[in-house]
């Protein structure tokens, strides 16, 4: 759907929009927000209990079994959201907030608290600001996405190749490129987000569905342009 359709389609349909467009856009910052919050107290209480480290410790294996786990949370809830329920899904979401909250807290030991709140409070103004040309530009991000895409992919692969060559230099390029690469998919999501729900008739199960499916996108891109600041902006303790 090209942007000229895109425009068309909301026009004709703005009563419908009126109630159900809105009500759906918010339902999406509203299931980010909260997966925000879950992860960040359950990093914050990880962080500060010794018996949990105490028996990460004991069983190593546990962190890489929480990505695993992480990663395929993901791609159920995005590959089989039509098959799930809403409440499974919702509930496949919370428990992934829960497990990056376990993942973040060995980075977020690195920081000090204030620096912590200071790049929090950055990537909160530069995803807003994001968002908000995302969802108000006229432009068709469609293409930008396509690259983006293989920008990440591209940046997947120099960082497990860093993680042997352990270059500090070409570290820092990959954290500039993180940052650039979720900034530019922030304002995509946003937009592909705003032209799949404004095609729902009605807030039903199915249009709940794609907005947690975009709560998610929205969450990743936060959570991930919050840890590439960090990298870049962080005092170490």
């Amino acid at each position: 759907m090209n942007e000229r359709e895109l425009n068309r389609m909301i026009d004709e349909r703005e009563g419908v929009l009126s109630l159900a467009f809105p009500s759906l856009m918010r339902k999406v910052y509203l299931w980010m927000t909260l997966a925000l919050a879950v992860t960040g107290f359950t990093a914050y209480a990880v962080t500060n209990s010794f018996a949990f480290w105490n028996f990460i410790a004991e069983h190593s294996w546990l962190m890489f079994a929480f990505i695993i786990a992480e990663l395929g949370l993901v791609f159920t809830i995005s590959g089989r959201i039509n098959k799930l329920s809403l409440n499974t899904a919702t509930l496949l979401f919370g428990l992934y907030s829960v497990l990056n909250g376990l993942t973040l807290a060995p980075i977020l030991m690195i920081y000090t608290h204030t620096s912590i709140a200071q790049v929090f409070f950055i990537t909160a103004g530069t995803f807003a600001a994001m968002a908000f040309i995302g969802y108000t530009t006229k432009a068709n991000l469609s293409g930008l996405g396509r690259i983006l895409f293989m920008s990440l992919i591209g940046l997947i692969i120099a960082t497990v190749v860093n993680i042997f060559i352990k270059s500090s230099g070409f570290d820092l390029i990959l954290s500039y490129a993180g940052v650039l690469i979720f900034v530019g998919l922030t304002a995509y999501d946003t937009q592909k987000i705003k032209m799949m729900l404004a095609q729902a008739d009605a807030p039903d199960e199915n249009a709940h569905k794609i907005a947690l499916l975009g709560s998610l996108s929205l969450y990743l891109d936060f959570v991930n342009l919050f840890i590439y600041l960090l990298r870049l902006f962080g005092n170490r303790e």
